[in-house]
């Protein structure tokens, strides 16, 4: 009988830098241990799929203000703490650099060619005027919260970042 592989399911609620960094590392480490894996973003999380210089308008006023308060992409994501106005970031980034640790987007390809699946909660998205367009291609899928729970039912490892 052959062995099923293990997988590893993460929710990705958080918008912020370090955060979504700790995702993909554990995300690309797991898949590179031959681990299927799957992420979900939802919520701010959806920050690190939205295409760069592309900001999402959406319909009626309060969603415009949302986005317009709501601003990043995976090149543009302040940090949990100690953000100190973009400067946080900006010096966490030069520490990766210095360290040769790949950029948020870099582990969004690199995950990608491992075979990490991305899906993007598509309530979070009506709710937050997120359409497709908005989102990068990388994006596997657009489902809701049903689609991730019959992923982590399946899954060994479920992780709420």
């Amino acid at each position: 009988m052959e062995e099923q592989r293990k997988k590893v399911t993460i929710v990705l609620f958080s918008g912020t830098l370090d955060r979504a960094l700790a995702a993909f590392i554990i995300a690309t480490s797991a898949a590179a241990m031959g681990m299927d894996v799957t992420i979900f973003f939802t919520f701010w999380g959806l920050n690190v799929l939205k295409r760069h210089g592309q900001q999402p308008k959406g319909k009626g006023w309060m969603r415009r203000m949302l986005n317009w308060m709501n601003r990043g992409t995976a090149r543009q994501l302040p940090l949990s703490r100690f953000d100190f106005a973009g400067l946080g970031p900006w010096m966490m980034g030069r520490l990766m650099r210095e360290q040769r640790m790949q950029s948020l987007p870099e582990m969004i390809v690199q995950a990608k060619s491992l075979g990490v699946k991305f899906i993007v909660c598509t309530t979070s998205c009506g709710l937050m005027g997120i359409e497709q367009g908005n989102v990068i291609p990388e994006a596997d899928l657009f489902a809701g919260a049903a689609t991730y729970l019959g992923e982590a039912s399946k899954a060994q490892v479920n992780l709420f970042i």
